[in-house]
């Protein structure tokens, strides 16, 4: 007797197209470009030792909550007994969390603790530059939250160091 699943042709009865087709291995032909193309999703480039990668457009700041887009301003900062990180979508985001929560986190002041900002002229996501936002020199730029400062790697004429930038920040009191 013949049933759904199976095709009548006589005394003998053959599977559909499809379960032979799955059966004969097709689906890997079929489904491993599918898995290929899925398996290269989301890499955005090649990220520093010790950094979590930021999912653009995913992954929200740590103080303000906005989502992380425009990759020329992210920061972040890992460190801790579980190196926990916390991803931000402004260099000025970063220094207020730190200041806000430094009771908190008390490990943030030691030398384990890791920084990065995003260099400014990065050309890509795919081509990120990370740097010691302690080394980075500034140049005012308009940002996400209004902090306004960019990360560089080079000195510009304008260019100001990290403490510069951080009092300014501060000083700002948003």
């Amino acid at each position: 007797m013949c049933d759904a699943h199976t095709t009548c042709h006589g005394d003998a009865f053959r599977p559909p197209r499809r379960d032979f087709l799955l059966r004969a291995g097709a689906a890997p032909l079929l489904l491993g470009p599918l898995a290929g193309l899925l398996a290269g999703c989301g890499k955005d480039g090649d990220w520093p030792e010790g950094m979590a990668p930021i999912r653009w457009d995913r992954d929200t700041c740590a103080r303000c909550n906005m989502v992380i887009s425009d990759r020329r301003f992210a920061a972040q900062l890992r460190g801790g007994a579980a190196g926990t990180a916390f991803k931000f979508d402004d260099l000025g985001c970063l220094l207020f969390w730190m200041q806000e929560k430094a009771q908190a986190h008390p490990w943030m002041g030691e030398a384990a603790t890791r920084l990065w900002v995003a260099d400014f002229t990065s050309p890509s996501r795919e081509a990120m530059r990370w740097l010691d936002p302690r080394q980075a020199q500034y140049v005012e730029r308009s940002s996400p939250m209004g902090y306004n400062f960019a990360a560089l790697a080079a000195v510009e004429e304008q260019a100001i160091g990290f403490e510069e930038m951080r009092r300014r920040t501060l000083a700002k009191g948003k």
